[in-house]
């Protein structure tokens, strides 16, 4: 959770610190960052926040169900976290992108 903290309030350089060096990210799209600098990059561009639903922990696996409000739309994800060592070492994540793109004119 100290990682979902740090990604609500930007701070980026605390989000770095719970990232393993060769983390592993992947979107519904098939997108992957492979890099924490990658991921947080794109993160940088986000302005939302989480609103956690429901956590489950299953050793090193941490599934989070939550709301990423953002200023124009509201999405549901579900995040699956993989953690070794006490960092992050992959995160797939499923969710709508549709909700994301520009309305059709």
């Amino acid at each position: 959770m100290s990682y979902i903290h740090a990604m609500d309030g930007r701070d980026y350089e605390a989000v770095r610190t719970y990232l393993s060096d060769s983390v592993f990210i992947k979107g519904p799209g098939g997108e992957a960052f492979r890099s924490p600098e990658e991921f947080i990059g794109m993160m940088k561009q986000q302005s939302g926040k989480y609103a956690i639903k429901k956590m489950f922990v299953d050793g090193n696996d941490v599934c989070l169900l939550y709301d990423f409000i953002t200023p124009k739309v509201t999405v549901f994800f579900c995040s699956w976290y993989q953690v070794k060592d006490g960092k992050i070492t992959s995160i797939q994540t499923i969710f709508d992108p549709r909700l994301f793109a520009p309305p059709e004119r």
